[in-house]
């Protein structure tokens, strides 16, 4: 798609073409390449910065990286328009009917949703999505954490007046009794304008876990044009420990994990993994670093799931099919896509279960314009590895029986093949799987419409559920090495160590 962009003041090139759907991968900060953008007329300078990741070859056709890119005149440029898609979630949920509306939100890492909701009825009145602003800054949280650390405030502004923003053009001018917000532990200190410097370094442990109130004058929504009226309070749901934030919090809400008898798991797959396991009698949690490999992150012909994007895959008559998003050729392969591609290559006897390409070859060829390196399948089983360990480790700290199921939280639980992640090991084989799609965005949306039962409802499962640091178990690290392995993995087999 084409853009034709003119200068504005106080407002970087950069910044328009963010807006515009270009990917800020490692934020500007290290010359990955991932936000390369075509100049078709105009001037944009080629930057030092542009040397080290782009060839002379491509310098001349005109590719830049828009993360450093600087234009003094109008320009148009070649970028594929942001796509992503965020699942909203309106289903009915328990109500406890009061005058007035309400808000909902899901402040994710990558994406932002907000809801209207009648508190009478339920309803949800209107839904509004958008890219996270401070994705400009870095696509995985310990990026924007490295970020904040050095401009202290800047990204807390950013989603403070977005989400205001947002807020204003859905209530449309009337008052809103209350919002309740839900997000990892990142955004949780980042909205809050927490320090987010114990996040930054092992044992990665903040002491600023609980819900933080807010008026709307704090937040600066009261500034016309875009004013908002909160009556009561903006509420960001509590942390339960470590990186496992309120986003899986209102998902064990959702899922409704703490009045269940038997044992369940809830995976939240994305940059940082999320894991949760147990039942009424007693929850742990837990995160690991599953890295970007299932966003399409450190992956060469990685992307999101956006027009252009291998997102599945299958065998056909012993060669690789793939379905491109947009129905165009494919530019590259977003993490559902890259699940699948190591499926059907363990099939078709291209990789090993070691994960090592066969023969020595040193890529794997899925479309004319598509592969995949050594490096990217291990990048893959890095993230795979790092979220089976985290419930093998659950699980035995737990000392019960198997989970009976397992919930798949968010965009990337919806859209994944089961066959094919059972296939590589990074979902059991013998427990059943269920996507429950945005679980942090419904919960959030029960607990703002059950008012008097939810304090006490989010103190007993903070009461209830226990976090678990991986990485001081000393079983982990020789966990994580066995789980990379691109084998079945089974709570019952005979002789299995789970």
């Amino acid at each position: 798609m084409h853009f034709e962009i003119h200068p504005e003041p106080n407002r970087s090139l950069a910044d328009r073409l963010f807006e515009l759907g270009v990917e800020f991968p490692c934020g500007g900060e290290t010359a990955c390449g991932g936000c390369k953008i075509r100049v078709l007329s105009g001037h944009i300078p080629i930057a030092p910065t542009m040397r080290q990741a782009l060839s002379e070859a491509e310098l001349a056709q005109g590719w830049r990286l828009a993360c450093c890119a600087e234009a003094r005149e109008s320009v148009v440029v070649e970028v594929d328009q942001w796509s992503l898609p965020v699942l909203t979630d309106e289903r009915t949920t328990p109500l406890e009917p009061r005058q007035g509306f309400g808000a909902a939100i899901d402040l994710g890492t990558t994406t932002l949703v907000a809801q209207i909701v009648d508190l009478s009825t339920g309803e949800v009145l209107a839904v509004e999505t958008a890219l996270n602003p401070q994705a400009r800054h870095g696509a995985d949280v310990m990026s924007r954490i490295q970020y904040d650390l050095r401009r202290p405030g800047e990204l807390t502004a950013m989603i403070r007046r977005t989400l205001g923003q947002m807020l204003a053009r859905l209530a449309g001018g009337r008052a809103l009794e209350e919002v309740l917000i839900a997000g990892n532990t990142a955004m949780h200190h980042l909205f809050c304008g927490i320090s987010v410097e114990p996040l930054a370094a092992v044992p990665f442990l903040s002491p600023e876990l609980a819900e933080r109130r807010f008026s709307a004058l704090e937040l600066g929504w009261t500034r016309a044009p875009a004013a908002v009226e909160v009556r009561t309070a903006v509420r960001f749901l509590p942390c339960l420990g470590g990186f496992v934030g309120s986003d899986l919090l209102a998902g064990m809400v959702a899922t409704r994990l703490g009045e269940q008898s038997a044992t369940h798991a809830l995976f939240d797959i994305g940059t940082n993994g999320e894991i949760v396991l147990g039942s009424r009698h007693g929850i742990l949690c837990a995160s690991t670093a599953a890295g970007p490999a299932f966003e399409g992150g450190r992956i060469g012909a990685g992307m999101t799931a956006r027009a252009g994007a291998i997102d599945a895959v299958r065998v056909h008559d012993g060669a690789y099919e793939c379905h491109v998003l947009g129905g165009q050729a494919a530019r590259g392969i977003c993490g559902s896509g890259l699940v699948d591609a190591a499926a059907c290559a363990l099939r078709l006897g291209q990789i090993l279960p070691s994960g090592r390409l066969v023969g020595g070859a040193k890529t794997l060829r899925l479309t004319e314009s598509v592969s995949l390196t050594q490096g990217d399948i291990r990048e893959l089983q890095l993230a795979k590895g790092a979220m089976a360990a985290g419930l093998k480790i659950l699980h035995r700290q737990s000392a019960g029986a198997p989970p009976r199921s397992l919930w798949l939280a968010g965009a990337f639980g919806s859209y994944i093949k089961e066959a094919a992640a059972r296939a590589i090991g990074l979902l059991p084989q013998d427990v059943a799987i269920q996507p429950v799609g945005n679980s942090a965005l419904r919960g959030a949306r029960m607990l703002l419409l059950t008012p008097t039962h939810r304090d006490a409802l989010l103190a007993r499962l903070c009461a209830l559920t226990s976090h678990v640091e991986l990485a001081a178990d000393p079983a982990f690290q020789d966990t994580f090495a066995g789980s990379m392995a691109f084998a079945p993995v089974s709570f019952r087999r005979p002789g299995a160590s789970i």
